[in-house]
């Protein structure tokens, strides 16, 4: 049986939390598969609220690391997908 983890960050203060995020996500980066970040842009402002979906494979315990770690970080929260199949 496969499986497909996703996990879905949002950063409630990009400039915050900017910080703590990436050096979590570096540590981590052999079980990122893939990353797609994304914030509302426009001429007059950069919104500081920003999203981030990972992909992840590889170790279940480390991807559990990952996770928990991105958890602790304040004005992040963390959602989990698994598809099985």
């Amino acid at each position: 049986m496969s499986e497909v983890r996703i996990i879905g960050l949002l950063i409630t203060d990009r400039i915050k939390e900017a910080g703590q995020t990436q050096m979590a996500l570096t540590r981590y980066a052999h079980v990122i598969k893939s990353r797609l970040g994304f914030h509302e842009v426009s001429e007059e402002v950069c919104s500081r609220v920003g999203i981030i979906i990972l992909h992840l494979a590889g170790d279940a315990a480390e991807c559990k690391s990952l996770e928990e770690e991105l958890a602790q970080i304040r004005g992040l929260e963390v959602q989990r997908m698994v598809f099985t199949f």
